[in-house]
């Protein structure tokens, strides 16, 4: 599906996803590489969007492994935001609701790339490791965890 066209020239739509906190702060230190997209984001929090000026930011539920019945809503709720913008690309620096918004992804054929946390220094996250799986690319910000073939290293956001 062709993108938003942006100055006479077609571009990809990416969907950028992340929950609150450092979570959202690293997504944010990508946005300048980002915004040569059609880029929309989602998070968690509509102060956080507003915070960053970010405008038309979807907002999910927050939710972790300890929260199964907001998880099961953040689910459907990431699953409705892919489907509405149908993005050639879903990118998330974690957590649960990034990592819906990747598997999502998958489920309408976007490019999905995940980015784990620099503050996962010891291992994966939860969701990376799931996203080992889900994501097309999984990256780790540390090179001692980077494994074959997955996840890889590239340096980190920060």
């Amino acid at each position: 599906m062709a993108g938003k066209q942006i100055v006479g020239k077609a571009t990809k739509r990416v969907l950028a996803a992340a929950s609150g906190g450092g979570h959202w702060e690293q997504l944010m230190l990508l946005r300048g590489t980002l915004e040569k997209y059609d880029v929309r984001f989602a998070t968690t929090d509509t102060s956080l969007a507003e915070q960053h000026q970010v405008k038309n930011a979807s907002i999910l539920p927050d939710c972790n492994q300890d929260t199964p019945f907001r998880a099961a809503l953040c689910a459907m709720a990431a699953l409705w935001t892919v489907a509405r913008l149908r993005p050639d690309v879903v990118i998330s620096t974690g957590a649960a609701p990034g990592f819906f918004c990747i598997v999502a992804g998958r489920l309408i054929g976007a490019k999905t790339l995940w980015i784990d946390s620099v503050a996962n220094g010891e291992e994966l996250s939860m969701c990376g490791r799931l996203s080992k799986t889900f994501a097309h690319e999984c990256l780790t910000q540390w090179e001692s965890l980077c494994g074959d073939p997955q996840p890889s290293y590239r340096g980190a956001v920060l």
